[in-house]
């Protein structure tokens, strides 16, 4: 039996225990996928971050099972979310998908998308929000609101902001600055809007229902009302841990000076800049929450939550202060690592699986559960073998780069970080040091591990398509 032989039929036995209904065995489930943009595994309350309010993420967590190692394989430009979104959508390993990016009509004219995969089985597929991919929504879901661009626009004066002791007029209530205020309305709250209808218009069909709704928040511009920024008084918030005032390797690793997220703080960095970036960060955040929960609302109101797959996650994480960084172009968990919540039928409450995956993997996961074909081009994998077994084989090592300047490789306990330009190589400790801190590359102790784990970078690098020679 073949992998994706044996992949079918370990998926195939896992629909089979995760119908707890007549109604979930008669109809194949639907699939509500939520989507954030920059947002950080560490930013919920119910994971334990209890300096942020996320009631309606952390009801998500209580009763649904959580993968608290989830990652994003890296960038080939700063905007992270290209390649993120693009793997995600195509199933094809970051440098592969690369090279998909700019022919992805034929991948269309194949039908060959995630969503195409599943309206093959039947499936009414609608989008919303951030879309960001090579090609028009349009062409690979059915029905497409109120698409966004990569972000929403900002103005000079967001940057390089706050000085001490300097008036700072930027503020993100502020609606004539436009950004998330654009139109009246702020974008999250619409994307809601369109979730709840996307609701109530699947209610009305005999078919399953796939909907993928993409939240720009809480990307920058990180405005919000002000109700919500007042939740985060400044002298409540904190410095990070591993705060440094420049990351040693910024300019190695083209996260410096002159990167677009990076220029949003002043530099050298400031704990009151670093606080006040934060303060925004968890109040767009808590505003995303609230309109998660209204759609959560819509979906159990609507009788359609027991035979509803919901998973939570993003496209990748974000720095917001840590290790003298404000964006998501390097490889720290708080960067590459993201929240991963799925909930629905037969899935455990309040459960916790560690086991390294990658985000993308919702796809395939979605892909068994709707018993369709699993093209062999997919290269992420399906998640029901690890929520039937934790401990059931995935990913050995997870694999990051951003350009050709950074590269990592992690088992989730220990991680390798590479500068090339740098001839620089970094080892933390990820239980004894979360916040990658204290770096163990020059003890002699950790040598052979050092080496373990470049070997296994360099064996992951072809599975990727990377051919940089390191």
């Amino acid at each position: 039996m073949n992998r994706r032989d044996f992949l079918k039929a370990a998926g195939a036995a896992c629909v089979a225990s995760f119908a707890p209904s007549a109604f979930a065995q008669q109809q194949k489930p639907n699939f509500l996928f939520i989507f954030a943009d920059d947002y950080s595994f560490e930013a919920v309350r119910a994971l334990g971050c209890d300096e942020i309010h996320t009631p309606n993420i952390d009801r998500l967590v209580n009763s649904g099972t959580t993968f608290t190692h989830t990652y994003n394989q890296g960038g080939w430009n700063g905007a992270i979310c290209v390649a993120s979104r693009t793997m995600l959508m195509t199933g094809a390993y970051l440098w592969k998908a690369h090279e998909r990016s700019d022919s992805l009509g034929k991948d269309a004219e194949a039908g060959v998308f995630w969503p195409q995969l599943l309206e093959a089985q039947g499936y009414d597929t609608y989008m919303s929000g951030k879309w960001h991919v090579k090609i028009d929504p349009e062409r690979v879901f059915k029905t497409v609101r109120n698409v966004r661009a990569g972000m929403p626009r900002d103005t000079k004066m967001g940057y390089n902001r706050p000085l001490e002791g300097v008036e700072d007029t930027w503020k993100p209530w502020d609606k004539s600055l436009g950004g998330f205020w654009k139109g009246g309305r702020h974008w999250t709250e619409v994307q809601a809007d369109d979730g709840i209808d996307y609701l109530n218009m699947a209610n009305e069909s005999d078919n399953p229902f796939f909907i993928y709704l993409a939240f720009n928040a809480p990307h920058d511009p990180r405005q919000s009302p002000k109700e919500f920024v007042d939740m985060y008084p400044l002298d409540k918030v904190k410095t990070p841990e591993n705060f440094l005032p420049m990351y040693p390797y910024a300019k190695e690793m083209a996260a410096g000076p002159g990167l677009r997220d990076e220029d949003l703080a002043p530099f050298p960095r400031t704990g009151f800049a670093v606080k006040t970036h934060r303060q925004e960060y968890y109040a767009i955040i808590t505003h995303l929450d609230r309109e998660i929960g209204r759609v959560l609302d819509q979906l159990e109101a609507n009788g359609q939550a027991d035979n509803t797959y919901v998973f939570f996650t993003a496209d990748h994480g974000l720095s917001v202060g840590h290790h003298g960084l404000l964006g998501k172009q390097n490889m720290y968990d708080h960067s590459v690592r993201v929240p991963m919540v799925i909930n629905g039928p037969g899935i455990e409450a309040g459960r916790r699986i560690h086991a390294p995956i990658y985000l993308q993997d919702a796809m395939a996961t979605t892909l068994e559960w709707a018993d369709a074909d699993v093209p062999d081009a997919i290269d992420f994998k399906p998640l029901q073998p690890l929520l039937k077994n934790p401990d059931a084989d995935h990913y050995e090592y997870i694999y990051g780069a951003y350009l050709d300047k950074q590269r990592m490789v992690t088992d989730g306990k220990y991680k390798l970080i590479h500068y090339p330009d740098a001839d620089a190589t970094l080892l933390f400790d990820l239980v004894a040091d979360a916040i990658e801190f204290n770096d163990l590359a020059d003890d002699e102790k950790y040598a052979d591990l050092k080496g373990k784990l470049w070997a296994e970078l360099k064996n992951l690098q072809p599975s990727t398509g990377d051919t940089v020679e390191l």
